[in-house]
């Protein structure tokens, strides 16, 4: 399995970008998908996540501004991100715990992580 994030880049204060994680390979079943961010000299902190069951959860930061979504035919996660600040700046990363099979394991997969720069 291997997730491919995309859609960052710069934005102004105030702006919008809208972050996609697309998960390849074979999974049989996913438990939970989430976005986490890390800052330069910060540690990697969860942002939004969603479970299988389509319950959601934002850090205090981010609630009310940002949307995680996810379509499951697609194997597909969003991240829309509105009234954005320069405290968003990172390098966003997404996450998948799944398992590819009814026997294996259930693991964590992460994304490449793709930079975000809020800045005027």
């Amino acid at each position: 399995v291997q997730l491919q994030a995309s859609g960052g880049g710069l934005a102004q204060p105030g702006g919008s970008l809208r972050l996609s994680c697309v998960a390849s390979g074979s999974i049989f079943s996913t438990e939970h998908m989430g976005w986490y961010r890390q800052a330069p000299g910060q540690e990697r902190e969860p942002v939004a996540g969603i479970t299988s069951g389509g319950v959601l959860n934002y850090v205090d930061s981010v609630e009310g501004r940002f949307t995680i979504s996810r379509d499951v035919a697609k194997n597909t996660l969003y991240l829309q991100m509105n009234s954005l600040k320069p405290e968003d700046t990172a390098v966003y990363y997404c996450n998948m715990y799944l398992t590819t099979d009814n026997a294996s394991p259930w693991k964590d997969f992460w994304g490449q992580g793709t930079q975000v720069t809020v800045s005027s």
